[in-house]
């Protein structure tokens, strides 16, 4: 399942299964799970471990070194989980001894052509990234979340889960789960109920997300007494909690 063109270094841990396509170059640390398939021109390098029925496109480029002038060749690394299609140039580096040293990637995530992820971002599962998606080191990406085309996440910041960025928004600070935003820099537009309402959410449910998103942005508290009110209601409406983690983690301030 390896093209005879495809360089391939011995000490690199290929499973069964996998298909590696003509002139592409997988380096010496670097693992590959059952079943994912890596096409033509593709250049995997460094610690770089991907997991299950991954779909790897020609012309990526996993496991560079960071774009970081202080990386000075530390042993860190690209963690990728299981069924993510990533698309042509697509590149992912990995990690910096300043952080937790690896960056990642979760499950079944959709990365259109062109995608980068910086060193140090963590994303999660089930995620949507179009076209020219560019991710800053250190951002972190929760699941379900949706970028559109062109969208510029700053280092350090939070896109958090089920939200929705337009295309083009340039993300300077955090966005909460669930909120739709656009812009330079983005500014909010609700909440994403269509996207919710797909993924199983009760009505329940959403209307009480549409009550926290109306704490946070138009009841005129300030966001110490917003999410006073959101940790009390996460209470009784559990899908509030990934609102009230959000909270406890956003450092750069959320966006308006």
């Amino acid at each position: 399942m390896i093209h005879p063109t495809a360089i391939v270094h011995p000490g690199a841990k290929i499973a069964d299964g996998v298909e590696i396509g003509p002139f592409t170059l997988i380096g010496e640390h670097v693992e590959i799970g059952e079943g994912s398939v890596v096409a033509s021109h593709c250049v995997i390098k460094g610690r770089t471990r991907i997991g299950r029925e991954n779909r790897i496109f020609q012309f990526v480029s996993l496991g560079e070194i960071p774009q970081d002038k202080k990386y000075a060749g530390e042993p860190t690394a690209l963690e990728i989980g299981d069924r993510n299609t990533i698309r042509e140039y697509c590149n992912f580096n990995i990690g910096t001894a300043q952080d937790a040293g690896v960056t990642r990637i979760g499950n079944d995530n959709w990365f259109m052509a062109s995608v980068h992820v910086g060193h140090d971002c963590q994303v999660g599962s089930n995620t949507i990234m179009a076209n020219n998606v560019t991710l800053g080191g250190h951002v972190y990406v929760g699941d379900f979340a949706i970028l559109g085309g062109m969208a510029a996440v700053h280092q350090f910041a939070i896109v958090g889960a089920h939200c929705m960025a337009g295309g083009g928004s340039i993300v300077t600070q955090d966005i909460p789960p669930f909120v739709m935003c656009s812009g330079n820099p983005a500014v909010p537009h609700g909440i994403n109920s269509e996207g919710l309402r797909r993924r199983g959410f009760s009505a329940e449910a959403i209307t009480q997300i549409k009550r926290a998103y109306k704490a946070i942005y138009r009841q005129g508290l300030s966001l110490d007494e917003a999410r006073a009110g959101i940790v009390e209601a996460a209470a009784s409406t559990p899908e509030l909690k990934v609102l009230v983690d959000f909270f406890a983690a956003s450092k750069r301030g959320i966006i308006r």
